[in-house]
């Protein structure tokens, strides 16, 4: 009877562990979608910041070759 027990111990525990991982599994890919977009939003206001500076040093460098 005492071996019963404890295979059935055995097989609780495992089986418990591979649940716990197919949790945790679950939640792996939505990390890296989050990467993802974050990531796409830095490039997009790092591009818009270059543009705009840019964009100011145009129109000052046209000012100076104006002006002199």
């Amino acid at each position: 009877m005492l071996n019963i027990i404890a295979t059935m111990h055995v097989f609780s525990s495992a089986f418990k562990q591979r649940v716990s991982a197919a949790y945790a599994d679950r939640e792996r890919g939505s990390v890296s979608l989050e990467q993802v977009v974050i990531t796409l939003a830095l490039l997009i206001a790092a591009a818009a910041a270059v543009a705009i500076i840019a964009n100011v040093i145009g129109n000052r460098a046209s000012q100076i070759e104006n002006a002199g």
